[in-house]
């Protein structure tokens, strides 16, 4: 063998050994993690007291965002709603008047028809019992009439 290879190997091991890390290079990253993981556990103790207050601030903000549009739109249609009643009511009030009227109108044209021909009676049986009274004229019914005409055809 090349005693320049050996050299060469033997260097090569060397610089591995020194790259080694050492005890106290360990015992300072160990030390390094230790503190990192305290103020790890720090970090979440501290979210873990005041995470929920804000998810909970968050969550709120949010609701409220969204119930103030449908708050306004239920009281738009509470509004719109109590408008449509009213009307219909002034509308129901409106047929009730009119549907007396109308009992009334019908009320009266019977009353005026029941008068006049209860007038158109009282000239027929004046001039029934005229004609009866008076000798002059013969008077024949039209019914009799009829029955006269059928029986003689």
């Amino acid at each position: 063998m090349d005693e320049d290879a050996v050299h060469r190997a033997l260097e090569r091991l060397a610089g591995a050994a020194e790259a080694r890390a050492g005890r106290v290079d360990v015992e300072a990253a160990l030390e390094r993690a230790r503190a990192q993981v305290e103020a790890l556990a720090q970090t979440a103790a501290e979210l873990e007291s005041t995470l929920p207050a804000k998810v909970g601030d968050a969550v709120e903000d949010g609701v409220r965002k969204q119930v103030i549009p449908v708050a306004r739109h239920l009281a738009e249609v509470r509004g719109l709603m109590n408008q449509v009643i009213r009307r219909l009511e002034r509308i129901e009030g409106d047929q009730l008047a009119e549907r007396h009227a109308r009992v009334d109108d019908l009320s009266l044209l019977v009353d005026l028809i029941a008068s006049g021909w209860k007038g158109v009676d009282e000239r027929l049986a004046k001039l029934e019992e005229r004609l009866q009274g008076s000798t002059g004229a013969i008077v024949y019914r039209i019914e009799e009439r009829r029955g006269g005409n059928a029986e003689s055809g």
